[in-house]
């Protein structure tokens, strides 16, 4: 069975990292983008996508890839194309540009699920490539913040956050527990992805784009506090439970 798994994920993952290699090329060729823009796309697709089919690959029960984590493809590789422009120039007209991927890979969020959802198909990996999709876009746009002087490298724990998190339940076991699905967990996403980008729009300039990213990190130091202690909560025998 896990044969089977192997063999329905990675084609899919190899589809997605070639796509992305393709209009990486097809994009620095009509964009005059610099010439390791393909490169820088593609290094970051591989990136992504490995670490999803390595953490997540048994956890795909079906025959067949699904539509829901063909969106959540796209979606991964558009990520790994904005990821590309940290190192290009940041004339307005790219910036502007950049906002309208991630406000479409943000109105993309959801859909997965809903499509997985419906058609039944449901699963450990969908969850966990949708996870790394968010995460990955909000480490991004907190690099091009801070690469486009919008605000200090303090603004990059907005994407360095969760992978902190992560690391930190190594040392912590009762830290790498199960978190629950919370209205709070997915509105805090949408106001990274909109705090980053207004931070990142060029018509919004220090101090009040690092206003913008302070408020926005600020809001999910609140929100990791709020799990950690749930975790905490939820690891002692001794303390009584609460619903946040």
């Amino acid at each position: 069975m896990r044969e089977r798994r192997g063999y329905n994920v990675a084609p899919a993952m190899g589809w997605g990292l070639a796509a992305t290699a393709v209009v990486g090329m097809a994009a620095s060729a009509s964009a005059g983008l610099g010439r390791r823009y393909p490169v820088d796309a593609t290094l970051a697709c591989m990136a992504l996508l490995t670490v999803v089919t390595y953490t997540a690959k048994g956890d795909h029960p079906y025959p067949r890839f699904g539509a829901a984590n063909y969106v959540t493809l796209f979606r991964a590789m558009t990520v790994a194309l904005v990821a590309g422009l940290i190192g290009e120039s940041g004339s307005a007209r790219l910036l502007w540009f950049t906002i309208g991927i991630v406000t479409l890979v943000a109105a993309l969020d959801g859909v997965d699920g809903w499509l997985a959802r419906r058609s039944g198909m449901e699963s450990g990996f969908g969850a966990r490539f949708d996870m790394e999709t968010d995460a990955a876009l909000i480490l991004v746009l907190s690099v091009l913040v801070w690469r486009h002087d919008k605000a200090g490298a303090w603004v990059l724990m907005c994407g360095l956050m969760r992978y902190v998190f992560v690391g930190a339940g190594w040392l912590l076991p009762w830290l790498a527990g199960p978190l629950r699905s919370t209205l709070r967990g997915k509105t805090i996403a949408v106001v990274q992805y909109i705090g980053l980008s207004v931070a990142l729009a060029p018509i919004i300039m220090p101090p009040f784009s690092t206003l913008v990213a302070a408020v926005t990190l600020a809001a999910l130091s609140w929100s990791f506090a709020v799990d950690v202690m749930w975790l905490r909560r939820e690891a002692d025998p001794f303390s009584p439970r609460h619903d946040a």
